[in-house]
């Protein structure tokens, strides 16, 4: 069983220097039938304009990973670390005890399109710790790629909860698949272009939930690579 959510009927602020997008539950937007899914609890979608960005702000207890599908965004926080994120960056924040940190449009010239990413941690009150690594198109094209998991297996980013999360490029016809275990669900989330789910036509923006122990196939659909996140969920 499939249960989709699209695009459109998702919860949706525009600030001017921020577009934003929830998939879930986020601040000012609630609806009941989508809290969070799972360990998975915001997928949000931002474009933040130019020389704009969220000034420091506090987190804690939350792992929390930025995923850019164009532009730069710029990183600073309280651990002292300063980065820059691109296309093929995964960067994982984990807040644990408690962390600040600031995010901004590293151009002066063009937006920043990522998603930025929450899972509820497995342990309350970590020490707080970051880390961010660069997937090459090659490195998903045709194939699902771990890029986060909880025990950083195949040089992904390691996450504190019992979650994998793969990244793929699909060329149109291309497909990928994978078996979930009887206790784990699946999150399939659309980044850009368009794929088939099961047979299933998801366009950029939706998601999907899959029920557990279900055989995940994902097809490409557009004439360009489409992009797609898939969570392997406890």
């Amino acid at each position: 069983m499939i249960t989709l959510r699209k695009s459109e009927e998702r919860g949706h602020a525009d600030h001017g220097w921020l577009n934003t997008y929830h998939t879930f539950s986020f601040s000012d937007y609630y609806d009941p039938r989508f809290v969070g899914f799972r360990h998975l609890r915001v997928i949000n979608e931002d474009r933040v304009a130019a020389g704009e960005g969220f000034p420091t702000h506090p987190h804690r207890d939350m792992e929390i990973i930025s995923y850019v599908l164009d532009g730069a965004l710029a990183h600073n926080d309280s651990m002292g670390n300063g980065s820059v994120i691109r296309p093929g960056d995964v960067q994982r924040m984990s807040a644990g005890q408690g962390i600040r940190h600031s995010e901004y449009n590293g151009s002066k010239d063009e937006a920043v399109h990522f998603l930025q990413i929450w899972i509820i941690p497995g342990e309350r009150g970590i020490e707080p710790s970051y880390e961010q690594k660069n997937f090459t198109p090659e490195d998903k094209l045709g194939k699902l790629r771990l890029v986060a998991s909880p025990d950083g297996k195949d040089n992904s980013v390691t996450i504190h909860q019992d979650v994998k999360l793969y990244a793929s490029l699909l060329e149109k016809g291309q497909e990928v698949e994978l078996q979930l275990g009887p206790d784990r669900y699946g999150w399939l989330q659309v980044a850009s272009g368009s794929a088939s789910l099961n047979g299933e036509t998801l366009a950029q923006g939706d998601g999907a939930a899959v029920q557990a122990g279900a055989l995940v196939k994902i097809t490409g659909l557009g004439e360009e690579p489409s992009e797609v996140l898939f969570f392997d969920l406890a």
